[in-house]
């Protein structure tokens, strides 16, 4: 069993930044595709970006496509996503998960959620 902590958020100004880390406990996530979702008020929960085992591919939501980058440093066990240029409307409760059924497309099933951080961006 994974554990994951989300850290890193709080409120910023539109077009500030802010860095988001999460850390996982219990076992090692190296080997394992990793995302970043969002539920922003009223709405549903989609992914933001991936992350291959590697840290070599990645995936974006087209609304952040340029704006975030998704990186992992596995010696740490942790996944991070730095957000710039932010807009008011990424506002939302960020989560982190495990791809537990990773398809030759990227990943399926995520899994293992952390409990999450709360992102506010005033305008």
């Amino acid at each position: 069993q994974v554990q994951l902590v989300e850290s890193g958020g709080g409120l910023v100004q539109a077009g500030g930044s802010l860095r988001l880390a999460c850390a996982a406990s219990g076992r090692t996530i190296s080997s394992y595709i990793m995302g970043w979702f969002r539920q922003g008020p009223g709405k549903e929960r989609e992914i933001v970006a991936g992350i291959n085992w590697r840290g070599v591919s990645t995936y974006y939501a087209d609304s952040v496509k340029g704006r975030f980058t998704i990186s992992r440093d596995n010696a740490k066990n942790t996944v991070y996503l730095q957000m710039n240029s932010l807009l008011p409307e990424d506002t939302a409760v960020y989560s982190c998960a495990v791809c537990t059924f990773a398809v030759a497309s990227g990943c399926s099933r995520y899994d293992y959620w952390g409990q999450g951080t709360q992102v506010t961006v005033s305008s």
